[in-house]
């Protein structure tokens, strides 16, 4: 796994910490490409969250609904929490047009239960993890009628709407057979068309399909889709070769994790900025947005100014955003 050192912009930006409840600053911040949620967890870990899951749901559904009508198409939400934390939300961000992608699991390791056995905890196996789950946007496109649609049933609407056979879609794209077997399929076998098989699809439908007072394939209802445009309405991701849905990382330990004056630990779950440097890192490119809209101590924020991208965090606990806002290099 990539340190949080690794290849770093050398354009820093300076971050953005507000004191309060992040429901008051949504409308300020700039739109997000990536959303790091690292709030309650219903283990009563911190003044203000419950210590009962059942209550999450009641809690998060006011963040995820700003957070789905700031995002763009391209916005990845990284979820934190525990395992039965994350199920209690998990339809709740549905709701809201959340798509999940991926459960990522962070595995602590055994040195994480050291101490932390009792009568009910023995009771089972000991857990060492918690989840980050990947979500993007359910994008939809509007037709020359005004209905909105997926962008599957778009593509079929729009090619159907030209008179053009579906089979003639290879044709367009210059492929055998993929563009009908998966860009035009009605199965669960179809995925979004690569930018520049979209730009080649359009002008194909416009150049051959039946005539008509509104392009085919257009975003504006002015001229035809063009790649960087298409590029636009899927989340970012950068690959990384040899990574998997299981970190083993352990919990801060050392320079990393912020204590008090009296040497005792100041949040009990600080994430490890390497963790955070990853699904950044995966899911933008420099100069992109980063919320941390429950920042903690702003691992994600610190991270994303490392990586050359614009970090806005808020947090409503004085004596955290009062280390946060020290770590960051907002204060003496």
């Amino acid at each position: 796994m990539p340190s949080a050192s690794q290849n770093l912009s050398p354009q820093i930006i300076a971050p953005h910490l507000d004191f309060g409840d992040a429901l008051d600053f949504y409308s300020t911040w700039p739109a997000p490409t990536v959303i790091i949620s690292d709030g309650a967890y219903g283990v009563a870990g911190f003044p203000g969250d419950h210590r009962n899951p059942q209550k999450l749901t009641q809690w998060y559904e006011p963040h995820i609904a700003a957070w789905a009508q700031a995002a763009l198409p391209s916005t990845t939400l990284w979820f934190w929490n525990t395992e039965i934390g994350w199920a209690k939300v998990a339809e709740t961000l549905e709701k809201y047009g959340w798509v999940y992608r991926a459960c990522h699991t962070w595995d602590k390791g055994l040195a994480h239960i050291a101490g932390n056995v009792n009568g009910q905890t023995i009771r089972g196996l000991p857990v060492v993890t918690e989840v980050c789950v990947q979500y993007v946007r359910e994008v939809q496109l509007l037709t020359p009628s005004g209905e909105t649609l997926p962008i599957k049933a778009w593509l079929r609407a729009e090619w159907q709407r030209s008179g053009l056979a579906f089979k003639l879609t290879n044709e367009a794209a210059g492929v055998g057979n993929a563009a009908s077997r998966k860009y035009f399929t009605a199965d669960d076998l179809w995925y979004l068309p690569p930018s520049e098989m979209m730009e080649k699809l359009a002008l194909y439908a416009n150049q051959h399909g039946r005539l008509s007072d509104r392009p085919y394939f257009s975003l504006d209802g002015q001229t035809p889709v063009r790649a960087e445009q298409w590029a636009q309405l899927r989340a970012k991701w950068h690959h990384q070769h040899g990574l998997t849905n299981v970190w083993a990382v352990r919990p801060n330990a050392g320079q990393e994790r912020i204590k008090t004056a009296a040497g005792k630990i100041l949040h009990p779950n600080q994430k490890p900025l390497v963790l955070m440097d990853l699904i950044i890192r995966a899911s933008s490119d420099p100069g992109d947005v980063v919320w941390e809209p429950f920042g903690g101590l702003c691992s994600g924020v610190l991270a994303a100014v490392q990586l050359g991208r614009a970090g806005y965090a808020a947090e409503i606990n004085p004596e955290f955003c009062r280390a946060a806002a020290q770590r960051l290099g907002l204060t003496p």
